[in-house]
């Protein structure tokens, strides 16, 4: 009892002085959150406010809490604005969560390393992870990859736990393991590169068992799909967008290796020396080759040699998890530094058995010496880690410290919970400076302004000039943004619709301005007001789809509160009260419906149109979507059959068989080959031959 508590007093030690370390370093770096580390931390401040726990926020609601969590699974935004909530919601404050994942990670991997060899790999392990650069650096980055790393550690221990043959196969460790492979997944996607092989192993394991464990199992998959479900089955469209675009096109964007080359397969492993240390490299990897030419000696010789005290099973586990996890990673077209990240756990527990090994070497030769040699490798591999990870990190501090961002900020008004909902729109985007800094800058204690970039397009010029309010200009570097960016910042120069309110310098010598759209200069036109022709757009069908989705993607940036949304819904329902037979209004519903992700109200106000609307096929062939979209194939099937014997539109035909075949209708597939890729021309050649959009439009 005293040396499990000696132990775990230890572990915590490592904890705390690694604590200590990066509280020094968040408290003397004062930059700014780049893209995705502002990102992020949106994320958090969201669904910190969702919760009603930030200042001046309240409880919003289920659906809206999943509303905010459109891309990536919700569960690290949730904890990390939990603890937004208590620690403060300055970037240095809200680091307090990635200490607090670390945590997680270092209880993680003592535990496994207690399941390997004892307390002593496993106390090795617990500090190689810690001043590991590649796990050191994430302490200093707030990105997903701490929290996600942490989770994948813990569930493939605990799989190896219920998958042990003489420790496993108890129903607590079932539940267990299954609730933090849960866990895992509602903390990124990514997370299935390493849990999938994994859970192939587990599922080609326990199906040669007894009968007991194949129930464990099966009752394991569906806490599963009971934790995953209510998130995915909201966002389950949105998720597959924002995953090929991260996925597939990123890698093509940058430039990533095919799979199929060589570069692809040592991407990572090139990383190992730098993400781990060159010294935790190096006596790793030759005390492990030790291990095996003393484990050969044994089997080899008629003496009896006690080596080790390893779990074998534990062993093979680890090991089997981490190559297929490898390479399962290394088949993804996005490659990236930290996408690795979740994989260097295990890879520093097998580093770690060569570690103690030198050790068990040098207690058997030299019993007194021995006592100086762990301290001495690990201050070698601190230092090891030292060029590779404060280098960068001194080098941070020693940029800009803050940029002219807050000041920006504050002089539109961001900084006062008392002043209006602000959109203010960011024509550069530069990583002291972009729409999602501004947002969170923007929002820190109870502040009501976002920000929104646009410039991608000229077609966004006329919105700009018609509704924004306030806008951020760059006098020099523009940042990663397109030519047509140039273009939208001289029309707002040369309009003479908005006056520069002040510049900001920056610290290489160009500036940001801050411009107002002048008092006499109003907005032409509110677009609560334009919102229902957009609207009945939708029953021309793919000839007013795109108008309608382009007209309202650029809207919200120049609205990202949505302002207009509750007014248009006012309208519309008091219309309705007074006219239930009232189309505009019922188009304007269901649109509203169709962009809060509502699909059970958009499915009412389609029916109600397919009524009103008798000789359109349009409501039909949303209505038949919306109810895909809702899981309910059943449903479409019935709403597509009825609407084709009457219509016989290809979309129709097309749809009727998908959504049939979904619900368990294996008799429509020969009718389907055929229905299917006809309905996919016809909404191709729709929108190919829409009509040019009107300027006015």
């Amino acid at each position: 009892m005293k040396a499990t508590l000696r132990f775990w007093t230890f572990i915590a030690l490592i904890w705390l002085v690694a604590t200590g370390i990066d509280r020094l370093w968040w408290n003397a770096y004062q930059g700014l959150p780049s893209w995705d580390q502002a990102d992020y931390l949106n994320s958090a401040l969201d669904h910190g406010r969702a919760l009603g726990l930030m200042h001046g926020a309240k409880w919003q609601g289920w659906e809206s809490l999943l509303d905010l969590s459109p891309k990536i699974p919700p569960l690290a935004s949730l904890v990390n604005g939990t603890i937004m909530a208590i620690a403060g919601d300055t970037p240095k404050q809200a680091a307090w969560s990635l200490s607090i994942w670390h945590g997680l990670l270092l209880f993680s991997v003592a535990s496994w390393g207690l399941q390997l060899r004892g307390q002593s790999l496993a106390l090795i392990g617990a500090i190689c992870v810690a001043i590991a650069p590649g796990l050191l650096a994430l302490r200093s980055d707030y990105v997903l990859e701490m929290p996600l790393t942490a989770v994948v550690t813990l569930s493939l221990w605990r799989l190896g736990c219920w998958l042990h043959p003489r420790q496993g196969g108890k129903w607590i460790q079932a539940i267990i393991a299954a609730t933090c492979c849960t866990i895992s997944l509602l903390t990124k996607q990514s997370s299935l590169l390493v849990l999938i092989p994994a859970l192939i192993l587990v599922g080609f394991q326990t199906l040669r068992n007894h009968d007991a464990t194949k129930k464990q199992l099966f009752s394991g998959l569906g806490i599963a799909i009971l934790g995953i479900t209510p998130w995915l089955h909201h966002n389950w469209i949105t998720t597959i967008g924002g995953t090929n675009r991260a996925v597939f096109e990123s890698a093509k964007i940058e430039g990533d290796p095919s799979s199929l080359t060589i570069e692809n397969w040592i991407w990572y492993a090139r990383l190992v020396p730098k993400q781990i240390g060159l010294v935790i490299l190096i006596i790793g990897v030759s005390g492990i080759i030790l291990w095996a030419i003393r484990h050969i000696f044994r089997l080899n010789s008629s003496t009896r040699i006690s080596i080790s005290n390893d779990d074998t099973f534990a062993w093979k586990w680890l090991i089997f998890t981490l190559l297929l996890g490898w390479l399962f990673t290394s088949l993804s077209p996005n490659k990236g530094d930290r996408y690795i990240t979740p994989l260097l756990p295990s890879l520093l527990l097998i580093l770690s058995r060569g570690w103690l090994e030198f050790g068990l070497w040098a207690k058997r030769h030299w019993p007194k010496a021995s006592l100086l040699y762990l301290p001495v490798a690990l201050v070698a591999g601190l230092c090891s880690s030292i060029p590779s990870t404060w280098s960068t990190q001194l080098s941070l501090l020693q940029r800009d410290k803050m940029g002219p961002l807050a000041k920006i900020v504050e002089s539109a008004g961001g900084s006062n919970p008392t002043n209006p909902p602000t959109t203010l729109i960011v024509v550069p985007s530069t990583p002291d400076l972009n729409q999602h800094n501004v947002s969170y800058f923007g929002r820190m204690q109870g502040g009501n302004l976002v920000g929104r970039q646009l410039g991608s397009s000229l077609k966004d010029i006329e919105p700009l000039l018609t509704y924004a309010e306030w806008v951020v200009l760059a006098e020099g570097e523009q940042g990663s943004v397109r030519q047509s960016a140039a273009t939208l910042d001289q029309a707002i120069r040369n309009s003479g619709i908005f006056a520069e309110i002040k510049r900001f310098p920056r610290h290489n010598g160009d500036s940001y301005s801050l411009w107002r759209r002048k008092p006499n200069k109003q907005t032409q036109e509110d677009f609560a007001n334009k919102f229902p022709t957009l609207a009945n757009g939708l029953g021309d069908g793919l000839h007013g789809l795109k108008i309608v989705f382009d007209e309202i993607a650029i809207h919200h940036m120049l609205d990202g509160h949505f302002q207009y949304q509750q007014v248009v819904k006012q309208k519309a329902s008091q219309e309705l009260i007074s006219n239930p037979n009232n189309v505009e209004a019922r188009w304007s519903l269901a649109l509203l419906a169709l962009l809060t992700n509502r699909p059970d109200h958009a499915s009412q106000q389609f029916h109600a149109l397919q009524e009103l609307l008798p000789n359109n096929p349009w409501p039909a062939i949303y209505h038949t979507l919306v109810s895909l979209a809702d899981w309910n194939p059943w449903k479409a099937a019935s709403i597509a059959s009825k609407a084709q014997s009457k219509f016989q539109h290809p979309i129709l035909n097309g749809m009727r068989d998908l959504s049939g075949m979904l619900g368990g209708a294996v008799w429509r597939l020969p009718s389907s080959t055929q229905s299917i890729p006809t309905a996919l021309k016809e909404i191709e050649k729709g929108f190919n031959t829409l009509p040019k959009r009107e300027s006015n439009s």
